[in-house]
């Protein structure tokens, strides 16, 4: 009996070190392993070969060992032509990535808020195709939802064409390639993004508290603002996160609906790598936008795991 239980003990230890370890083992195989990759490249001269694989150590009988960084990629960074530190090029990009992520964050929150909250207090018997509504527009093509946009905002789309049938208008508003298509695109992409986080917190929301509140003369903006969304905090955190990281590297939607003027790092990035072809300062880039998305989880991560032990404590 005592050799079966300890059988099954080994059997537990090996599945919980197997489940554990499979997550462990794609971390290292598809996150670890290009970052290390991008930190050798971001180092290298682009007179060398860009082995990412070769040693950043030499040893001559003259000279010893001897360690080949080349941190001119990061300081280009943050110093203009003219060797003054100050705004450059990818300085600008990094702030303007900020800005549009930024603002992007705050419009789901707004559209999402209240969409998240009505779908946590709808009925039972409609929840299900309300969150299907939400995750629907994950079951079309990104690019086809972009271009539908393009055919929207554009000079000749549905919007302008309604507005000059209706009368209100003479000629064509600019929509197309402005900040206002940036911020429409981004907003309507990464809208599920807010509402699915803060669906979840919102539908185990305790609506004793609300019940309450509106007994001790709470009025409903008040018992919202008191109760509802300090309660509702982690979603709001979890949701913001998951909408301004991509955000803050977006690609594709500036690329499509954005003018000249709105170079984003993520356009930076593509532009150094494939047009200029500098794989290290395209790397050293890369590994900047890195750390501006680790800080703020690292943020949210201790911030979360002090709330929890102040509601455990």
């Amino acid at each position: 009996m005592i050799q079966i239980l300890s059988q099954l003990l080994e059997r537990l230890r090996l599945g919980r070190r197997t489940v554990l370890g499979i997550p462990f083992v794609w971390l290292a195989i598809f996150f670890a392993m290009p970052f290390l990759i991008l930190m050798r490249l971001s180092v290298t001269d682009m007179g060398e070969q860009l082995n990412p694989f070769a040693s950043l150590l030499s040893h001559t009988e003259a000279d010893g060992w001897q360690l080949h960084l080349k941190l001119s990629h990061y300081i280009s960074l943050f110093v203009d032509d003219s060797g003054d530190f100050g705004q450059t090029l990818y300085t600008e990009s990094y702030l303007l990535s900020m800005k549009y992520a930024f603002w992007t964050t705050v419009f789901c929150l707004l559209l999402g808020y209240p969409f998240a909250y009505f779908l946590a207090r709808s009925a039972s018997s409609v929840r299900p195709v309300l969150l299907l509504m939400v995750m629907l527009p994950f079951w079309t093509s990104f690019l086809l939802r972009i271009y539908a946009w393009k055919g929207i905002l554009a000079d000749q789309g549905i919007i302008n064409n309604s507005l000059m049938a209706l009368g209100l208008i003479t000629e064509p508003v600019q929509m197309l390639y402005t900040d206002i298509s940036m911020l429409v695109g981004m907003t309507y992409v990464y809208l599920p993004f807010m509402v699915l986080p803060l669906y979840a917190t919102l539908v185990k929301l305790d609506t004793r508290l609300l019940e309450a509140a509106y007994d001790l003369g709470a009025n409903p903006w008040k018992t919202f603002w008191l109760i509802t969304v300090p309660l509702s905090r982690s979603g709001i955190m979890a949701g913001s996160m998951l909408v301004f990281i991509p955000c803050l590297g977006e690609f594709v939607i500036p690329s499509l609906l954005g003018g000249a003027e709105n170079v984003m790092i993520g356009r930076v990035v593509w532009d150094e790598m494939f047009s200029s072809n500098n794989w290290p300062r395209a790397s050293a880039l890369a590994i900047m936008m890195i750390l501006w998305v680790i800080l703020p989880l690292a943020w949210f991560n201790a911030r979360l795991t002090r709330q929890t032990q102040r509601e455990h404590a």
